[in-house]
Formats: C-alpha cells, structure tokens, sequence
C-alpha cells in the first residue's frame, strides 16, 4: 500500500511558511549591495524586483492547480515536455538546492549564534542542525508553527527597522544632487534596473510552497493564494525596509556594512544593535528548518517514482511524515554547512533555481498550447513567457 502524507496545513500557517523562506537572512545583508547600485531608489528595485519574479510566481500557482503533487517543479516539467528524466532531474536538482541553500544558512547562522553566545561554530552547526532535523521529522504541522513564530520574530526585527529608519533625521545624499539633470532619468532607470537584479535572489522561496501540495487541506484554492500572498507581502516589506535604511543611513554607509541594518538602527537611536543579530539566527533557523521540510517532500514525491529512490518513498506511520528523506537531508545540510564556505553554497542555489524558472515557465507554456488537466487557477499564456524571459536574464547576471 502506498504512503500518503498527511492534510495538516491551512492558509495561515502556508503563507508564514513562504514569507519565512522568501525573508530569511538575506535581507539583513542584502539591502546594502541594492542600495549600492539603486542609491535612494533601492526601495524602488525592490518592488521591480517584486514585478519580475510574479511571473514565475503566477506559473507556479496556475501549475499547482493543475498537478498538486509534493515533488512539485518535477511533476510539472514531466508532464509538462513529456520527459519523466528530465523531471527526475529536475527534482533532483531542487533537492540539492533545498539542501545547499540550508547549509549555507546553517552556516551563517551558526555565526551569528556564536556572535551572541560563547559556543565553537562547527558546536554551534551540528547543535543547529540536528534539532531541526528532529523538528522536521516529528510532524510537519509542528515544523509550520515553529516555522511561524521564527518568522514572526523576524518581521518583528524588521518592523524594528522600519520604525527606526521611519523615526530617524532624513540624511543628505550628495550623490543624488550632483546628478546633472538631463541625465537623472537614465541614471535612475539604471540603478533601479541593476539593483532588481541583485534583490531578484531575495524572492527566491516561494516555489517551495508547490511541494507542500499533498499536505495542505483544499490545495486547488490554497496553494495559489498563498503563493500570491506570500509574494505580495514580502514585497511590500522589502520595500519599506529599503525606504527605512536610506532615509536614515548615507547610501555609501549601507553599501560598505556587513550589518546595514544596524547601521539603520544604530543612526536611528544610537543603542546597541546586537538584538539584530539574535533575531538573524531566527532567520536563519527558520531558512534552515523550511528546506529540509521542502526538500524532504521533493524527494519523498520522486521516490514515488520508484527505483533507486523507491526508499524515501516512506512515511513514518505515527508523525506523518517523510522520515528517511528527513533524516538523509538534515544530516546532508550539516555536512554541507561544516565543509564548504557561505559565498559557494549561495552561488550554486540561485543558479539551479533560476535554471529550473526558467523550465517550469517552458513546461506552462507547453501545457497550455496542448491542453492538460483543468486549472483551477489560470493565467494568460503571455505570464509563462515573461517568466521564462525575466529568469533566463536574471540567471545570465547572476553567472556574468
């Protein structure tokens, strides 16, 4: 008899899920290599940024209606071009980018932890790593609510932020007044257009709430708008924290800190900013925690599929859910966090998502000329074309 998982999860606990993975700690970073290239209007390249992933997000969503499977980006290039390998690749593909995007936070997070308490990082690492393997295995509404509150104690960081910036003395940005005004108008459209690129990685997340599909109650409604809702939200964050941070702190201040937002804090109140980094390690936890529970259902969902894979495809029968693939990613996410440094693990991530974008926006486009399983939610064929167009380009600056 085959193994089912478990209808556990609503909307709420789905949209704190995609919220938690899109935000993660990248934005605690992040803001300054955009406010770089963007200046004042960094809050402008993050809603572009916002614009160009909703495609994707839009395919997504219309594909999640279609095929409600947990190996989910596989399932729809399969099916999709016909190719069950390619699909395994596909998978197989997410797989290692849920569990290399987890190591790197893993390890990142660990830094931060030992930052605030006297532990050693490789201490700090396994310590991490194997609660949350445990979380992940004992049930995967237990490892949402987890999931919830770290992410409600990273928007509470953030709305910290926000505050701060909103409170503080607007600075002068020298850089924006010696702009000759013939030029202003390319100049913006410029930085604008290279910092979207850069905050493009920061909405990478909501895909993973497609493989939560065979454990979500009412997945036809459900999926789709927690993918909408999700991106919606988290763009209007990234929006109002870039508009914070460059009110309050010199461009050039932002752009050459490791902890921009401090720096925002810092000019804001003048206190001590360490708390920032406690509410990062929640970050990081929570990044951590949300890619072995994805990763864990892709690869239960291929070895569905049979052969070699045929043993992840095993639910533990008093949790629900996925144990052996569970215990093999978590185990592969400690691993990874101990070997290798943060820049490599990150690199590797964006590439194969962006690549695996730009298929599944492919495979919509094809479902949709020669027709397929009904859609509860469907999008103008133009969408899956301007997905494939917005990450082949983002996928080319990110390896240029």
């Amino acid at each position: 008899m085959e193994d089912h998982l478990q209808r556990r999860i609503g909307l709420p606990l789905l949209v704190a899920y995609g919220v938690g993975v899109m935000v993660g700690a990248g934005i605690y970073v992040l803001i300054g290599a955009v406010a770089a290239e963007s200046s004042v209007w960094a809050p402008w390249a993050f809603a572009l940024a916002g614009v160009i992933a909703a495609p994707t997000a839009l395919s997504y969503a219309e594909f999640s209606t279609r095929y409600p499977e947990a190996a989910g980006e596989a399932a729809y290039v399969a099916k999709g071009f016909g190719r069950d390998a390619l699909g395994l690749l596909v998978g197989l593909a997410i797989v290692a980018a849920g569990t290399i995007s987890a190591a790197a936070v893993l390890r990142g997070g660990a830094g931060y932890l030992t930052g605030v308490v006297d532990l050693p990082v490789a201490g700090a690492i396994v310590g991490m790593g194997v609660i949350l393997t445990g979380v992940a295995v004992v049930g995967v509404l237990e490892s949402l609510r987890m999931a919830a509150l770290f992410t409600a104690i990273e928007l509470v960081g953030l709305g910290l932020v926000i505050w701060a910036g909103a409170s503080a003395p607007v600075v002068s940005h020298a850089e924006v007044a010696a702009l000759p005004l013939t030029g202003i108008g390319a100049g913006i459209g410029a930085g604008i257009g290279a910092g979207a690129v850069l905050a493009f990685f920061a909405f990478i997340g909501f895909e993973d709430i497609v493989n939560m599909a065979e454990e979500v109650h009412d997945p036809e409604r459900t999926l789709p708008r927690a993918i909408l809702l999700s991106l919606v939200i988290t763009s209007a964050l990234y929006a109002l924290v870039a508009w914070a941070a460059v009110r309050a702190v010199p461009v050039d201040v932002l752009a050459g800190s490791e902890q921009p937002l401090a720096e925002v804090w810092r000019a804001a109140t003048g206190g001590d900013a360490r708390f920032l980094s406690g509410i990062a390690v929640f970050a990081a936890l929570n990044g951590v925690l949300a890619q072995i529970v994805m990763a864990s259902r892709v690869l239960f969902g291929l070895g569905r599929q049979g052969g070699v894979l045929a043993v992840f495809a095993h639910v533990h029968p008093r949790f629900g859910t996925p144990m052996r693939a569970s215990v093999l990613l978590g185990a592969a996410v400690i691993l990874g966090a101990l070997a290798l440094p943060i820049a490599v693990l990150a690199e590797a991530t964006a590439t194969v998502l962006l690549a695996v974008f730009v298929l599944v926006n492919a495979a919509l486009i094809v479902v949709k000329r020669r027709g397929g399983p009904r859609a509860a939610f469907a999008v103008p064929v133009i969408v899956p074309w301007l997905g494939v167009v917005f990450s082949t380009i983002a996928l080319i600056a990110g390896l240029v």
